[in-house]
């Protein structure tokens, strides 16, 4: 159960939470790329108590970095606020975190499978002992976890460029990139993966460059602080069959789940 209002139960239609029925089209779900947010006392209140447990939160996300289980939460949270008053969106790339400030980031790495991403956190929580990361359904699916409860995780703050402290200051919001079609037509390539790490990008480009004859690169993006986000692409491919074919080779070597956009 997640975060931000697990106590409130009752305000919810769904009792029981559960994935989206109708699946998860990946060309909707947008790179989150950290830059520098707005933080308010909203979500950000020290100490706090929720079924008897008090937490307190970071004056600072800096250098913290930790391992432990990560659970997911979706259909039943969906459409509703998140503690700092943002609306949860199971198909978008969030998580809560118990005592992290938010808005902020965090690089999420699945221990088992070593796929990585990150996530805006904007919500309290998981209030279980045994966890220390309530992920979105689309970041759980990102991750390949989605179809169990939990999974072992290494994550790691992403500080944001000039990020103010927990007081009602007002810092420009860099939003997400809009979703990328998947409409078919030439000139289309396959995203892979997205990494803040260089290092990470390479190496699943030399991975890549075994599977297929098509290009493979790295495409760089930077917000106006300079913070990297690199992206894994093959082609250009010129039809929609090769596409499949290809897609159903990375996941096949379990590479990613990749998704078609425009350069």
């Amino acid at each position: 159960m997640s975060a931000s209002d697990a106590y409130q139960a009752s305000r919810y239609d769904i009792q029981q939470d559960r994935g989206p029925s109708g699946g998860l089209d990946v060309s909707q779900v947008r790179e989150v790329i950290p830059g520098p947010v707005r933080r308010t006392s909203a979500g950000n209140r020290s100490p706090y108590t929720v079924n008897g447990r008090t937490y307190q939160v970071m004056r600072s996300e800096e250098g913290y970095r930790e391992r432990g289980f990560a659970s997911w939460y979706g259909e039943k949270f969906h459409g509703h606020k998140t503690s700092n008053g943002e609306i949860y969106d199971m198909f978008q790339l969030s998580a809560a975190h118990k005592s992290m400030p938010i808005p902020g980031f965090l690089r999420v790495t699945n221990l088992e499978n070593n796929r990585s991403i990150i996530v805006r956190v904007n919500d309290r929580g998981p209030f279980h002992s045994d966890r220390v990361l309530d992920l979105s359904y689309a970041a759980a699916y990102m991750l390949d976890f989605h179809n169990k409860g939990t999974a072992m995780v290494e994550i790691e703050a992403i500080v944001p460029p000039a990020a103010p402290t927990l007081a009602d200051q007002s810092v420009p919001v860099q939003r997400a990139p809009a979703p990328v079609s998947m409409a078919g037509g030439t000139g289309q390539f396959l995203q892979v993966g997205a990494f803040s790490d260089l290092r990470a990008a390479e190496q699943l480009s030399q991975k890549l460059r075994a599977l297929t004859t098509r290009p493979v690169f790295i495409r760089s993006v930077e917000n106006e602080d300079q913070q990297s986000l690199h992206r894994v692409r093959v082609g250009p491919i010129p039809d929609a069959a090769e596409l499949a074919r290809i897609t159903d080779s990375v996941v096949a070597a379990d590479l990613g789940r990749p998704y078609a956009v425009r350069d």
